[in-house]
């Protein structure tokens, strides 16, 4: 399990450095995106309503409203003395 751990962190470290390469860089007196960056539309903002209602949804279906799990009894050990 580690190893492939191991495989897909070295891969997509060097995936995103080669693709990082592939950039050029910016454009001097042009912008850089940052209005692309603001402009969330009210279609992320729904899938993003969804995704939160669809966590909380399964934090509460997966917890438990049951009493803790019981520890088992403790083993009866005897000693003789002589």
């Amino acid at each position: 399990m580690r190893t492939l751990i191991a495989i897909a962190l070295t891969s997509s470290l060097a995936a995103s450095a080669a693709l990082a390469a592939d950039t050029a860089p910016l454009a001097a007196g042009k912008p850089a995106g940052v209005k692309q960056a603001q402009d969330i539309g009210t279609n992320n903002m729904v899938l993003i309503g969804i995704g939160v209602v669809a966590a909380v949804a399964i934090g509460v279906a997966s917890s438990s409203n049951g009493s803790p799990v019981q520890a088992t009894p403790p083993l009866a050990v005897t000693t003789t003395t002589f």
